[in-house]
């Protein structure tokens, strides 16, 4: 399907950011698309929503999502950092404190940017409701799919307006489900006859707090902070500096050590335990502007579309309704931006097949920081998943690439453009970072996850 031969019909179910960027890329090929959402939506970038619960919490754009972005939205980052979100060299402008180390900082062109996610999104719905052809209906929720009548395909969608009585049948030529992690799209596959995805579930055992605190320039010596729980020491805290003149600080606690405290007077004593002294800045002398909100996060799912043998034509679903991560790795709109990209290739090569097209490529892109967070998030006794070999192997690897990281800025550089999503993994088995990286091993005994020997970790290295 040409973008130039735009004609058709898409439905999009959800508005939020994936929902919005699907919408985004379908307006090239489809002459209308309709996005169906349940919450009201608010306009003022500033109000969150219900479907929403993370939205309080500290959010940032990772590098791959603001070049996604800035490539469909043209002035995307110039309009935003005018609104008040702050760029930033996610290197050389971040303090990352990984299993206790710092990370060697550098400027290197790698950009991020601070943005909350409820400022984020109301930009995002603005930019994709001002496209022609574009229609968005708040109040209006998904109850179910329309089906050829020999099943092999979707075309169209049931909706029910919130407080109705009565559905809309709606015919569509693609139905794209952006319905969130929660979504009922594996029912309504086998209700159409058709075996349900398989799923991987883990269950971080995390805690959030979050609150804004207010942001005067030069206040602090720093901009932004990411100290990262470890199975050592489960607390950790993010600060990202905002649009409103604000700090977004979110506190992280994992499992019964990470226990947070319930009273923001003890915010600042809690973070005396930081490996930093970034977060206990802040809180000790930036006032607060907002309430802190407490958030246990739910439990990371990832839907194996790609292995279904069988699928209907005319239904995709889409960012977390295929891939829901731990929030706290910030890879969510990040990976929404880049399956967005990955659809928009789907529909230039036409649309037949696309959803086992789109399924097979989507995993190429949600392998990386799945694998990053649930290797992470595995790395604590607690947290019930399935452990591989693999997986020890990575934690271990990555154990010993933050202690090269700490002393060189180029092994650094490569982790931060892997967990980025602007290099594929194997930059971080490039001779010169696996030559630091084993150099750097060899100051102390390197740390590996329970059953992986020294030995076998070393020369899996070697062979990558």
């Amino acid at each position: 399907m040409s973008a130039k031969e735009k004609s058709g019909h898409a439905i999009v179910l959800g508005a939020s950011i994936g929902g919005l960027l699907a919408a985004r890329v379908l307006s090239e090929s489809y002459a209308k698309v309709t996005i169906f959402d349940r919450d009201a939506l608010p306009t003022d970038g500033v109000t969150g929503r219900k479907g929403v619960p993370q939205g309080d919490h500290t959010h940032g754009l990772l590098a791959r999502g603001r070049q996604v972005l800035e490539e469909l939205f043209p002035g995307f980052a110039a309009d935003m950092t005018a609104a008040g979100a702050v760029p930033v060299d996610v290197q050389g402008d971040v303090i990352w404190i990984n299993d206790g180390r710092r990370l060697a900082a550098a400027h290197t062109g790698l950009a991020g940017l601070g943005v909350t996610r409820i400022g984020l999104e109301a930009y995002v719905r603005r930019r994709v409701t001002a496209l022609p052809g574009v229609q968005l209906l708040a109040r209006h929720e998904a109850v179910g799919l329309i089906a050829s009548e020999d099943r092999t395909r979707v075309v169209g969608a049931r909706i029910l307006p919130v407080g109705g009585d009565t559905e809309l049948r709606l015919e569509a030529d693609l139905v794209v489900d952006a319905t969130g992690r929660g979504n009922r799209g594996p029912t309504w596959l086998a209700e159409l006859g058709y075996d349900k995805p398989a799923e991987e579930h883990v269950d971080a055992k995390t805690v959030y707090i979050s609150r804004a605190y207010r942001r005067t320039p030069g206040q602090l010596g720093f901009t932004a902070a990411v100290i990262s729980p470890s199975p050592e020491l489960p607390i950790g805290g993010v600060v990202v500096p905002v649009e409103g003149d604000r700090w977004m600080l979110t506190l992280i606690g994992v499992g019964e050590g990470g226990a947070l405290p319930s009273d923001p007077d003890a915010y600042a004593e809690f973070a005396r335990r930081f490996a930093s002294d970034e977060l206990h800045q802040l809180l000790s002398t930036c006032e607060p502007v907002g309430p802190a909100v407490r958030l246990r996060l739910p439990v990371s799912v990832r839907r194996r579309y790609e292995h279904l043998t069988r699928l209907p034509e005319g239904l995709v679903s889409f960012a977390d309704a295929v891939c829901s991560f731990n929030p706290a790795y910030g890879q969510g709109m990040t990976v929404a931006a880049a399956e967005a990209m990955v659809l928009r290739d789907c529909l230039r090569k036409g649309g037949a097949g696309l959803p086992k097209r789109f399924y097979a490529a989507a995993s190429k892109v949600i392998d990386v920081p799945w694998d990053i967070a649930v290797g992470a998030d595995l790395g604590y006794p607690e947290v019930e998943g399935v452990r591989t070999r693999k997986g020890r192997f990575l934690n271990a690897y990555v154990a010993r690439l933050h202690r090269a990281a700490a002393r060189h800025p180029e092994v650094g550089l490569a982790f931060l453009a892997v967990a980025n999503l602007m290099s594929p993994p194997q930059r971080l088995f490039s001779p010169g970072v696996l030559a630091r990286v084993l150099w750097s091993g060899r100051a102390g005994k390197p740390r590996t996850a329970p059953g992986v020997p020294v030995a076998q970790v070393t020369l899996v290295e070697t062979a990558g």
